[in-house]
């Protein structure tokens, strides 16, 4: 048990895949404008993210590594990823359409979004178990969520403010996504794994 709350605490503050490792950034700037939207987002990718994790974890151990065909690892977990996500897509525009639009093009994005692919291939380069699959592909989710919901907040609250020319737009936005960045490399060191 202690070791599952520390793969959580490790995913979501301390190696947080946007904020650390700098993975699945274009849904962080492109859909971080409103909360709403960031909210959206997030739960999207904590489905996607926890599924894929699970059922490529699976499709690895007893598939590809029973049959010999390791080197298909990629291919196989992008291919999870996709399905995955065309499921998430034809749910949201069946039952809120208006969340389907908002995301607009980010919610295919998620496919090629690197964050859930990277959490598919570290629970295998890390030999988890299938437990601690799913409680790192929460966590890796939970602070990409974290990080989306942060950084829309600071946003919108930025919109508010009289920011100088130069600095409006994308420039303040980069500025305040460094800036959270930095704010998280104060968990370092917080938990090792």
């Amino acid at each position: 048990m202690p070791k599952l709350l520390l793969i959580i605490i490790s995913a979501v503050l301390v190696n947080n895949f946007v904020l650390q490792r700098f993975l699945g950034i274009c849904p962080f700037l492109g859909v971080s404008k409103r909360v709403s939207t960031a909210l959206g987002m997030s739960g999207a990718v904590l489905f996607v993210m926890t599924m894929a994790s699970v059922v490529t974890w699976l499709i690895y151990n007893y598939i590809l590594v029973r049959f010999n065909l390791t080197y298909l690892q990629t291919i196989s977990f992008i291919l999870v990823i996709a399905s995955l996500v065309q499921l998430v897509e034809l749910a949201l525009q069946k039952f809120s359409p208006a969340l389907y639009k908002a995301l607009g093009i980010f919610l295919p994005l998620i496919t090629t979004n690197c964050a859930v692919l990277g959490v598919a291939v570290l629970n295998i380069q890390k030999e988890y178990s299938l437990i601690e699959t799913t409680v790192f592909g929460v966590g890796a989710a939970l602070g990409f969520g974290l990080a989306m919901i942060l950084f829309s907040s600071l946003r919108e609250r930025i919109e508010l403010c009289d920011t100088p020319v130069p600095f409006r737009g994308t420039a303040i936005g980069l500025i305040t996504a460094g800036l959270l960045s930095l704010a998280f490399m104060g968990f370092t060191g917080l938990v090792k794994l």
